[in-house]
């Protein structure tokens, strides 16, 4: 099996459990804060989605499907366009809203169908590549890969988490 073979499954298993986390739950559920300072369903797979789509389509060179293709506009969340959510507070965090799951695994499969297709197209040798050099030591393409999908592992295991707590109340 090849390094790019096993990339594409895990980000695979990001997507069953983004629609796992979301399916069947109403805008009240998804948009539901558990407790003060908490995330919402919505904001950890929104959020997850746009890491997702600014990483990977910087390290490849790609326009980030949330502008592309006006998920931006579909969204209308109030924040600036390149926001991910990244050190977002309480009242950001309640800017992140939507009616329906739909939306959400919309946005989510877009951004895994961009991820896949450059995935496809990876030799060994690209993984290799420094993507970002702000680091010490400097970020290669394959060390980036892999802490995205982590990142949205973690981010999804705790929209789990908040729909459990939700369903209980």
């Amino acid at each position: 099996m090849h390094a790019k073979d096993i990339l594409s499954d895990g980000y695979h298993r990001i997507q069953e459990e983004v629609h796992a986390a979301v399916d069947g739950l109403t805008a009240g559920d998804l948009n539901a804060l558990p407790g003060p300072g908490a995330n919402s369903v919505t904001w950890l797979i929104w959020h997850l989605s746009r890491v997702q789509d600014d990483h990977i389509a910087d390290a490849a060179g790609l326009d980030q499907v949330w502008l592309a293709q006006d998920w931006d506009k579909r969204f209308a969340l109030g924040l600036p366009r390149h926001d991910t959510g990244y050190g977002h507070g309480a009242a950001q965090v309640a800017k992140v809203r939507v009616d329906s799951p739909g939306l959400l695994t919309g946005y989510y499969d877009a951004v895994h169908a961009q991820t896949l297709g450059f995935l496809r197209g990876l030799t060994a040798k690209d993984l290799e590549r420094v993507v970002d050099e702000r680091w010490d030591p400097p970020v290669s393409l394959g060390t980036r890969l892999v802490s995205v999908l982590s990142d949205d592992l973690q981010h999804v295991g705790q929209a789990a988490y908040v729909r459990g707590l939700i369903q209980a109340s």
